[in-house]
């Protein structure tokens, strides 16, 4: 099999180009920048930005599966550079995958596409888009999976994957940020309650992307679907964040401010900030108060049944592996 991965030079990309090529898979890549350790696995390597429709389509032809995962991620910025990225990006690799006659793409979206502000306890894959969104990240994500999922044809099999919160070793985004802000003395508690959330080992991650495309098929049961992708075991979200702190040697979270602070100092920055045009990401935003401060948890029953997902590193087992990296 050939594969494109988008992205490969990220995270999770990096995680699906090494388990396709450790089982023989011929690999390659599409990222802005050159990447050596993609280079020592043997991936080919294209170099250009999803926005680029020409770059797009050289880097598809004559693959024979697409792994959709590059991505402009954040909480802050402007939203037509989140459009560009995310929903210009995702036409691009759909026209492309027509153009070439590729018959498989796994686009890797967000659970943060549904969510609404509120507290998500169990839910499944048949709870629908939010009328408003918090932040440009979440909103182009879901006109992208949109965009993806109405693809879906008896030429393209599509298929949506929602990964939640991905960490582990090697991770750019989530674990470094909780580093840094706790070393500097700026994570705060949002809230007293014992919220939980899921989150997915990125190992776990990887192969759910696997999984799904090798049952990928035009008319086949999980073609045109959208699946939650977590470790099936949601934590207490402070507790989470202690556990990572703890990794790095660092003390737990003890100060605490109320949602209601959380959500209007969001509101207060996101105002100044855009007012006289700051770059920088604020400390806080209403999107990040109000993951903080909810449960969002899922049900992936339905990944489990159509195409045999199951987590194999356990939380637990990701954070010895995380203290063993950041050793």
């Amino acid at each position: 099999m050939k594969a494109l991965v988008t992205g490969g030079g990220g995270f999770l990309g990096g995680a699906i180009c090494r388990m396709l090529r450790d089982r023989g898979d011929d690999v390659r890549s599409l990222s802005r920048g050159d990447y050596p350790a993609l280079q020592a696995l043997g991936v080919e390597q294209f170099r250009g930005d999803i926005a680029d429709a020409e770059a797009v389509s050289k880097a598809v032809a004559g693959c024979d599966v697409v792994f959709h995962v590059a991505a402009k991620a954040g909480v802050w910025g402007e939203y037509l550079d989140y459009y560009r990225a995310n929903v210009e990006g995702t036409k691009n690799v759909i026209e492309a995958c027509r153009k070439h006659g590729v018959s498989r793409l796994v686009y890797t979206s967000s659970p943060s596409v549904v969510f609404d502000g509120s507290d998500m306890e169990g839910v499944d894959e048949s709870v629908p888009y939010p009328a408003h969104f918090h932040a440009p990240y979440p909103q182009t994500k879901a006109e992208a999976e949109k965009l993806a999922l109405a693809a879906n044809s008896e030429q393209l099999a599509v298929v949506s994957l929602r990964p939640h919160l991905i960490w582990g070793p090697g991770d750019n985004h989530l674990v470094p940020r909780i580093i840094e802000r706790g070393r500097s003395g700026k994570l705060r508690r949002i809230g007293r309650r014992a919220n939980k959330v899921d989150a997915v080992y990125i190992d776990n991650a990887a192969e759910a992307h696997l999984l799904a495309a090798d049952n990928l098929a035009p008319g086949s049961e999980v073609a045109g679907k959208a699946y939650f992708i977590t470790n099936d075991e949601p934590v207490v979200v402070w507790e989470f964040i202690d556990q990572i702190l703890d990794c790095a040697g660092i003390p737990p979270v003890k100060k605490t401010i109320s949602p209601g602070l959380a959500y209007f100092a969001g509101c207060v920055l996101e105002t100044v900030y855009n007012g006289i045009g700051i770059k920088s990401e604020p400390r806080m935003t209403r999107f990040v108060a109000r993951e903080l401060a909810t449960a969002h948890w899922f049900d992936i029953s339905a990944a489990k049944r159509d195409f045999g997902y199951r987590p194999k590193v356990s939380m637990e087992e990701g954070l010895r592996r995380l203290r063993q990296d950041l050793a």
